[in-house]
């Protein structure tokens, strides 16, 4: 049977040339954090999100530093008995990057997004971003409801798919603690 030509963008992002794939962190360490391309790199992946080639739609590559995430330590007045420096963030580096775009650009609104690459350093994120002041967006009954007040700063409010996946949002066990929220549910919920 014939595959299509998302199959084979899948299956080269697979195993991607390392060449190629060093080159690319070399550029893209020596860019700004906030960079807006002008096409999805892995073009399957953004489709699969929710990406059209339209006007309104808008894809930014976020840097994100890794390592972890540690508390500042007091420099001068009382510390706390135990001082831990150790910070575990239940957030995801990918709901990260989209906080951060969505805080830059303000007067758009995230869509979705996904990893396309990492070094020693960052991490790398191509965020989809949607302008709900054009026409063509309001006029597209499958895209138009990102408009409504309720979507407004969705990664914010942790509806994005990342944001919901890191709230422990993807199970639907009647027992999960983290439904409606971590909060309600007594803090057991992750």
């Amino acid at each position: 049977m014939a595959k299509g030509m998302y199959y084979y963008i899948k299956q080269a992002w697979k195993k991607p040339d390392a060449a190629t794939l060093r080159q690319r962190m070399i550029d893209w360490r020596a860019s700004n954090v906030f960079t807006v391309v002008d096409k999805p790199l892995r073009l399957d992946k953004a489709r699969a999100l929710g990406y059209k080639d339209k006007k309104g739609f808008v894809i930014v590559r976020v840097r994100v530093p890794r390592g972890g995430h540690k508390r500042p330590r007091p420099n001068k007045a009382r510390r706390s008995k135990r001082m831990t420096n150790r910070k575990t963030l239940k957030m995801s580096y990918n709901w990260i990057a989209e906080l951060r775009a969505e805080k830059r650009f303000s007067n758009l609104e995230v869509l979705n997004s996904y990893p396309i690459g990492k070094d020693g350093i960052f991490y790398f994120f191509e965020v989809i971003m949607v302008d709900p002041s054009k026409p063509e967006i309001q006029n597209d009954k499958n895209i138009n409801w990102i408009i409504k007040n309720e979507n407004k700063n969705r990664a914010a409010h942790g509806i994005t798919s990342a944001g919901k996946k890191s709230r422990g949002l993807r199970g639907k066990h009647p027992t999960n603690k983290s439904r409606p929220s971590v909060g309600a549910g007594d803090s057991k919920g992750k």
